[in-house]
């Protein structure tokens, strides 16, 4: 069951979306543990180096085996080839830096939902003209909560995600809520090079728990 739908109500349900990628397959499949263990079920791996497919196989065959109700996309994706690449290796979902239309297309034909990256409200609506529901607003420390409370009028039932900026801190998570987002992407705040060079996959577990509790407190102000 991994329809658009589906996906959508699990991330905004999650609040949170955590994003990385690391060179060395173990501490992938370590990372994704860690995070699953600490309740996470939507996970973003970002195509971001030479070993990036190859690893994301490599989660997919961990996803179909021990960890079945996961569900795994992958993100920086910018060109139909990179596309392709990972909708034949079984990527749940596609996400973007960018607003392209090749991408949405190759997306829709295999049935996934697509969420590109938009700093503006012309790409906003460029990506609602390529079949878009959801945006990633990036990069989020440049934009600030502001943005979204300038713009989301403007594209009613839009639902946004900021990314890139995102803190693991109470104030600045409550403010994307109170904003209006449906979600919080976390990379390198929350998945941190201390916790990628040390594998320290503890550490990884306290903070997803904190950051979910921060989300949920940040939704009942």
């Amino acid at each position: 069951m991994k329809t658009k739908q589906h996906i959508t109500d699990s991330i905004i349900s999650q609040g949170m979306l955590p994003l990385f990628f690391h060179a060395d397959t173990q501490v992938s499949l370590d990372v994704v543990r860690a995070l699953y263990r600490a309740g996470i079920r939507v996970i973003e791996y970002t195509n971001r180096g030479e070993a990036a497919l190859e690893n994301f196989k490599a989660l997919k065959q961990l996803q179909q085996t021990e960890l079945t109700d996961l569900l795994l996309g992958i993100g920086t994706i910018k060109t139909l080839q990179q596309a392709n690449d990972y909708v034949a290796a079984g990527a749940d979902f596609i996400i973007s830096p960018i607003v392209n239309p090749q991408v949405a297309q190759a997306a829709a034909e295999n049935g996934l939902m697509w969420i590109p990256g938009c700093m503006t409200p012309t790409e906003i609506h460029q990506a609602t003209e390529y079949g878009a529901s959801f945006v990633k607003l990036f990069p989020a420390n440049v934009l600030g909560p502001g943005f979204v409370s300038a713009v989301k009028e403007l594209f009613f039932g839009i639902k946004m995600m900021p990314t890139g900026g995102v803190d693991m801190d109470a104030q600045n998570i409550a403010s994307w809520f109170t904003a209006g987002v449906a979600a919080v992407g976390m990379g390198s705040k929350l998945i941190t090079r201390n916790v990628l060079d040390n594998k320290d996959y503890n550490q990884l577990y306290t903070d997803t728990l904190l950051t979910l509790q921060l989300v949920k407190q940040a939704r009942n102000r």
